[in-house]
């Protein structure tokens, strides 16, 4: 019997390797499909074919021609409200089933290290709350995940490998941990499919994730080069273009909900650069993928000890990161001030990251408005009686805690000198904080989990942390980066 299975295996996967029809990773067995929406079906055939797709939810059959170049062809199916199983058929002649098909909420997944860290941990640091989330994991839970593998390409590739993978403990084990957590608290809560692709890369710059045609009409003080071979690849993972053209352009048009997106440590030392790059990031995806007012979330980095902690680029950097989203419609971002650490760039706490992420995309773009998911925001300083009062922007039930000193602040005089500062809510107002060091007689200026590494103690009312903040514009300090 095993001998029999095993020639059947064998069979249908020459049957596979021998059709025509070839499809990208995003499009195969065990796949969720956008609800609700007219869902791109693409591949590559023979040029000049004739491509039929069914599909079974509504037996309806879409027909396309493969066209004379590369044999391309892409046809929309309409989706129904989230449900499954469901079978599409793909044939030119030669037919191909694709099983086990879903219907649900998709998001897409990319970033550096903190985005690609598994479920299971890197070696030596492991995520919290994977151990539990790997031997929990049920195939029968409609959560798929669709991995795509590194590859790094000079020119825009329309093949890569990955596959759609169901909710087993070997599949979570490998999964993004903020992916993976992001999806298990959407799926819980909405109670319906949830698909993941994960394109990422450890230690990746925004600018290899970004097309070339981008660079050349928005940046064109940036070199392209090493496109046309005239000077050789810097990084793999770095250089401008290359993980787009490896790991993003195979996946145009594949149609999802929004992005999530957890990158920066790479780009740091360029935080004024960094408004600008993701934006431009934010805006070539949704227009690549036909999807204009898809949302976007993205994690700010989290506190570190670069530099020994007391410098200060990381705080600028977040604020750049705070400065993008605001530039854009549709976007938000998660705070990390919390959960840091200092001996890792790769905090364990990717399960709160995930959750946080999760809570923007209830609140934002499924109605769900009972919880505050936004992080507080600076509003406004006064300055009176030797002491500042901080008004924040954190919802109608203020800031907390309430009657405890909060960590984070530092306080400056006319010298702009900053010293640890004590900080408590407003006994009166939820909305301040109330800052103030005895040393300081005239402070001018306030700044909030301002250093490289910092704790912060400043949440809203539902534990959302606020991230970063200042209230003065002084330049960054050269000294800094040194």
């Amino acid at each position: 019997m095993k001998h029999l299975l095993t020639c059947t295996a064998a069979l249908l996967t020459a049957l596979t390797l021998n059709a025509k029809i070839t499809l990208p990773p995003v499009i195969g067995d065990n796949m969720v499909l956008q609800q609700q929406t007219s869902a791109a079906i693409f591949g590559k055939a023979e040029p000049g074919k004739t491509v039929t797709v069914k599909t079974s939810w509504d037996k309806k059959k879409y027909s396309t021609t493969a066209d004379n170049e590369k044999g391309a062809w892409l046809v929309r199916v309409n989706t129904p409200s989230a449900g499954g199983p469901y079978e599409i058929t793909i044939s030119d002649g030669e037919k191909i089933t694709l099983k086990d098909v879903l219907i649900g909420e998709v998001w897409f997944a990319s970033g550096q290290s903190n985005m690609e860290m598994p479920v299971r941990g890197y070696g030596s640091q492991p995520a919290r709350g994977g151990a539990q989330a790997i031997v929990s994991a049920k195939a029968s839970r409609p959560i798929r995940v669709c991995n795509i593998k590194k590859q790094s390409s000079l020119s825009v590739q329309d093949m890569c490998e990955g596959k759609w993978e169901k909710n087993t403990p070997n599949a979570v084990a490998a999964t993004s941990a903020t992916a993976y957590f992001f999806a298990d608290a959407l799926q819980n809560v909405l109670d319906i499919p949830v698909g993941i692709i994960v394109s990422s890369w450890g230690g990746s710059s925004i600018e290899t994730w970004i097309t070339r045609e981008v660079f050349e009409k928005e940046y064109p003080d940036v070199s392209l080069a090493h496109l046309d071979g005239l000077k050789p690849v810097r990084l793999k993972h770095h250089d401008p273009c290359l993980l787009y053209n490896g790991q993003v352009a195979p996946l145009v048009p594949f149609t999802f909900k929004g992005i999530i997106w957890y990158q920066g440590e790479t780009n740091r030392s360029q935080p004024d650069r960094y408004i600008r790059l993701q934006q431009s990031y934010v805006k070539m995806m949704r227009k690549l993928f036909e999807v204009p007012e898809a949302p976007f979330y993205c994690v700010q980095i989290a506190p570190y000890r670069y530099d020994n902690g007391r410098k200060t680029h990381t705080a600028y950097f977040c604020e750049a990161q705070q400065k993008a989203v605001e530039g854009l419609d549709h976007a938000g971002y998660v705070t990390t001030t919390d959960i840091g650490e200092y001996g890792t760039i790769h905090p364990c706490r990717k399960q709160e990251v995930g959750q946080r992420l999760a809570w923007l995309a209830l609140h934002n773009d499924y109605g769900m408005d009972a919880i505050d998911a936004v992080a507080p925001t600076y509003k406004g300083v006064k300055f009176e009686n030797g002491k500042a009062l901080v008004t924040m922007n954190c919802g109608n039930l203020g800031i907390s805690p309430m009657g405890a000193q909060i960590s984070g602040f530092e306080i400056a005089g006319p010298d702009h000198r900053f010293v640890e500062a004590k900080a408590m809510r407003h006994s009166k107002d939820g909305r301040i904080v109330v800052v103030w060091n005895d040393a300081v007689t005239e402070p001018v200026a306030v700044r909030y989990c301002w250093r490289n590494w910092c704790v912060g103690g400043l949440y809203n009312n539902f534990g959302i942390p606020a991230g970063p903040f200042r209230t003065d514009d002084w330049p960054l300090n050269e000294a800094d980066w040194q």
